[in-house]
């Protein structure tokens, strides 16, 4: 075996053309070659490439080794069944290796041996010569057939030595010989009718094959005159799939005798191959030849036939001719497009260049009729690129986004250089895969959510929502909400949310008069890897209510009674007095209206429900008691819905004069006699400006102090008696008084089991009295409702703000606009007690601690004891609380003790 192996380096895709050889008739098993170490492939990479054999080219002759690269004959190959008569037979193969894509072409030359001898069609062979034919004419002979090609086909022919003939070998210009027998000497039939001769055909192999035939020569009576053609040989053209009866030539011989001498009769010659039999024929009377079968250019591009021409007269010599009948191409073959590989998935994230495709394009036809131009049609991120001879790779051609589209059908269309063009497409369809390149986004990148104030604990407020264009795990988004501290205490002490819809819900009642608004982060964040997030800014804004009812401030006398002196020689319109007032709401809840409710019965006095300016009418009456006194009752109202009052009372003394009056009415000391000469208003603005200033200055050094004692010792005040705060503890012997809780002082505690919908929890809450009142203590129980989220809180303690913290806006990414705050120290308490750290631990119930202050208001109308569900979250009295009452009581107490002295 003679192996041939020659290695032909290219680019763009395909490495090396390989070429084999391999003999006919091999036996199973035989090594055609090593086609990865003949091209220098790392074999110990084969398997993890994907070494592998184009499906299309695969051939059940021979067969590869795909671990070691080995190519071995699978099957006997019978070089005249494959390939016929052809020159070349060869076969071809691709393999090609991924991971990076390389691809080979394997050629493999199946030699011929000479196996076959040459043989005739029959074996006597029967030859008619007239006596009177002349030395020189030629008889063509039965050619023989030998299947072998190349060396080892027909060379010549030998004849059994004679006097009389000779044969002649002559070669067809495709290749085949064929024999003439020649006349070498005149024939007598009366001195010899028959001559037999052995003809062989030898072929040319090594040791050479024959073939034999007997040939007997008939000498027959002579017949003057033979037919002769216009030309021994002729040339004519015809179309590939030319029609059934299309003429391809008219043939003309003419014979000099007479009668049936010179009668012509056409036929075939008799070596002429059976193929051409099938596509032609030929008319005996006329001698037209006429297409019979479908002749195709493919097959072959040039057709002889041998054509002789016989008169009807007895010994009737034939004349031959030869026809060649070249075939003209036509654009009768579209291209063939064949996938060898396709990439059903690509990544959005591919880079440019990816391969996607393998496949190959051919065609059947020649020259112009053969050339293709092959395209991707569509506007598509992908191109062609050439790799080898008629191989092309569909690779990416730009970036892909899954987002815009999901999917791709990519159509290869072929299109040939012929007239008319012939084209072919086919398509594929390559998906994109997800990449997670997309962040979430918020609907709105500001949510602003309007709560009204004494909202419900756990009660949903709003919904953010994020989209993501991504699919699956990385369109999956959860929702969280950053910390931050508001009021220095988490934000996730005042909200929370839930992660898989974006819900969120108040877990406290808010008071607008302690916080206006607050601002934190939500974060949307999907599952994807990696994780991509997005932040979105939530503004809460707290609406006002009226819960908070007018507060008088001044005129303020003993006991709640303010006493006011009135010249009996006052005009109409003199200024008794002016009532001034304040409310801690906002906007039409603290736009106040005054009136006299009672002790103006006849008409006195007028008051302007703007000012609160009091006013005479009349003149004073001169039969009035000179010590009977005007006991007003004024009402201050604000304009909310519900409308809230408070009440003042005024006591107008008559006096004789003004010196007297001022006199009657400061008889506390020489403070209130300077304080008449001044304008009224002017001691009211310089009253409330040194009381705010005083009260600052308080507040200031005890939150600086308890700061300190916290520091110092913080859990000497959690074991201590005292029940709520810090500042309490730390200062409860040097000052009697007991520290008051806000809304902010709730305090959640994980419980142990699963936490849902709502608990009560009994606080015991001591009264701290105002202004030197006392009052007993009394218990007040409040309802929790909590959100489906809160079970997952650990443990979130309310913490105290401190001015520091609470405007800190560098470092706290919540904001919140406040009203006022309290230091205060975040205990755990149960049934009224501090818990030690051990009974924290073991207690498992959620509970909100609140603890509310009582203030003093001024109202006559409400010396009852009423119990507040709601505390404003600061130090003004609101209508209803419990120290609005406590207020009340103080100064209608006053106000009762002053009546009865007068």
């Amino acid at each position: 075996m003679i192996v041939l192996l020659v290695v032909l380096c290219i680019t763009d895709g395909v490495l090396a053309q390989i070429r084999y050889s391999v003999p006919e008739e091999a036996d199973h098993g035989i090594l055609v070659g090593n086609i990865a170490e003949d091209l220098g492939l790392d074999l110990t990479k084969l398997a993890s490439r994907r070494f592998q054999v184009v499906p299309s080219s695969r051939t059940p002759y021979l067969e590869v080794n795909l671990e070691n690269g080995v190519l071995f004959v699978n099957e006997k190959i019978d070089r005249e069944q494959i390939c016929k008569q052809s020159a070349s037979c060869q076969l071809n193969m691709e393999v090609f290796l991924e991971n990076p894509l390389e691809l080979f072409r394997v050629e493999i030359e199946v030699v011929d041996i000479n196996d076959n001898p040459p043989s005739f069609p029959e074996t006597d062979i029967t030859v008619e010569i007239s006596e009177s034919a002349v030395p020189g004419t030629r008889f063509p002979l039965e050619s023989a057939f030998d299947p072998d090609v190349g060396s080892n086909a027909l060379r010549t022919y030998d004849i059994t030595t004679n006097n009389y003939f000779y044969l002649d070998v002559q070669t067809q210009t495709d290749g085949n010989k064929f024999a003439e027998l020649v006349l070498e000497k005149p024939l007598d039939r009366e001195q010899q009718a028959a001559h037999r001769y052995v003809l062989t055909a030898v072929d040319g192999g090594q040791p050479p094959r024959t073939g034999t035939a007997l040939l007997v020569v008939k000498v027959l009576d002579s017949n003057d005159n033979v037919p002769v053609f216009d030309q021994p040989v002729y040339t004519v053209s015809l179309s590939e799939n030319a029609p059934v009866g299309m003429l391809v030539i008219q043939l003309n011989a003419t014979d000099m005798d007479e009668g049936l001498n010179g009668e012509i009769v056409y036929s075939f010659s008799n070596h002429i191959s059976n193929r051409v039999k099938d596509l032609f024929s030929l008319d005996p009377r006329t001698g037209r030849i006429e297409v019979r079968g479908e002749v195709d250019f493919e097959e072959s591009s040039l057709y002889q036939i041998f054509v002789q021409a016989k008169d009807l007269g007895p010994n009737a010599v034939a004349a031959h001719c030869k026809v060649l009948v070249k075939v003209t191409d036509l654009n009768d073959n579209a291209p063939e497009i064949t996938f060898s590989t396709v990439t059903e998935s690509v990544s959005e994230k591919a880079s440019p260049g990816t391969v996607i495709a393998l496949l190959s394009v051919t065609d059947r036809d020649a020259e112009e009729n053969g050339q293709i131009h092959v395209e991707i049609i569509g506007d598509v991120p992908f191109k062609l690129k050439t790799s080898f001879r008629n191989y092309f790779t569909i690779v990416t051609d730009g970036p892909l986004n899954r987002e815009q589209a999901d999917s791709y059908s990519i159509t290869v269309v072929a299109r040939d250089k012929g007239t008319p063009s012939l084209a072919t497409s086919k398509s594929i369809r390559v998906q994109v895969s997800d990449e997670n390149d997309n962040l979430p986004t918020f609907t709105q990148p500001i949510y602003d959510v309007y709560v009204t104030e004494n909202n419900v604990p756990g009660a949903y407020i709003h919904a953010v929502t994020a989209l993501d264009p991504d699919i699956g795990l990385n369109a999956l988004i959860s929702y969280s909400i950053l910390e931050c501290d508001i009021q220095g205490m988490s934000v996730k002490t005042y909200v929370s949310i839930n992660e898989e819809t974006g819900y969120l819900y108040a877990l406290r009642s808010f008071d607008y008069e302690q916080l206006k608004d607050f601002t934190f982060m939500v974060q949307a964040k999907d599952a994807g890897t990696p994780e991509l997030s997005t932040n979105s800014t939530v503004k809460v804004i707290i609406v006002d209510q009226n819960d908070n009812a007018p507060l008088v401030l001044a005129p303020l006398g003993k006991n709640g009674t303010a006493k006011e002196p009135l010249p009996r020689t006052a005009e109409p319109g003199y200024l008794v007095t002016r009532i001034v007032a304040m409310d801690a709401d906002d906007g039409e809840n603290a736009r106040l209206s005054y009136s006299i409710q009672r002790g103006n019965e006849n008409g006195m006095f007028r008051m302007d429900w703007r000012t609160g300016e009091l006013r005479t009418a009349r003149r004073v009456s001169a039969k009035r008691d000179p010590h009977q006194l005007y006991d007003l009752l004024i009402e201050v109202r604000d304009h909310g819905q519900p409308p809230l009052s408070s009440s003042a009372s005024v006591l107008v003394m008559l006096v004789d004069s003004v010196a007297e009056g001022r006199g009657v009415g400061n008889r506390g000391g020489t403070a209130k006699a300077k304080e008449g000469t001044l304008d009224l208003t002017l001691i009211l603005i310089i009253a409330l400006g040194s009381v705010s200033f005083i009260f600052l200055l308080v507040m200031i050094v005890l939150a600086v102090r308890c700061q300190k004692d916290k520091k110092l010792n913080i859990y000497s005040c959690l074991t201590s008696e005292c029940c709520l705060g810090c500042s309490s503890c730390c200062s409860r012997q040097a000052r009697a008084r007991k520290k008051k809780l806000t809304k902010s002082d709730i305090m959640l505690v994980q419980s142990a089991g699963n936490v849902s919908g709502a608990g009560t929890a009994q606080v015991p809450v001591e009264e701290s009295g105002s202004f030197g009142s006392h009052h007993q203590n009394q218990n007040y129980c409040y309802q929790v409702c909590l959100t489906p989220e809160s079970a997952k809180t650990d443990l979130m303690f309310l913490k105290p703000c401190s001015p520091s913290r609470s405007t800190d806006t560098e470092h706290n990414p919540c904001g919140a606009v406040v009203t006022g705050y309290t230091d205060q120290q975040p205990d755990i308490i149960s049934n009224g007690s501090i818990l030690s750290n051990e009974t924290k631990h073991q207690r498992a119930e959620l509970s909100y601690l609140v603890d509310r202050p009582r203030r003093v208001n001024s109202s006559a109308f409400q010396e009852a004891d009423l119990v507040s569900s709601k505390d404003s979250g600061h130090g003004d009295s609101e209508q209803g609380d419990s120290d609005h009452d406590a207020t009340n009581r103080g100064h209608s107490s006053g106000k009762k003790r002053s009546a009865a002295g007068v």
